[in-house]
């Protein structure tokens, strides 16, 4: 994931900002972290390069 893009995400379910926790990275992208919703108490990951958006539910937590 291009670290620019945390200017244009936000939160799939509240629309709120998006706080980038960074677990690895090379020169160009992001490979594996999360983006983290304070107002929800929600993590999003990042795998691979790809950031998860899918809306969580209780199951998914």
């Amino acid at each position: 994931m291009k670290r620019s893009l945390t200017d244009i995400l936000c939160c799939p379910v509240c629309k709120g900002d998006l706080v980038l926790h960074i677990d690895a990275e090379d020169e160009k992208e992001i490979l594996e972290g999360n983006l983290h919703c304070a107002t929800c108490n929600v993590d999003y990951p990042i795998r691979e390069g790809i950031p998860d958006l899918l809306p969580r539910t209780a199951e998914t937590r």
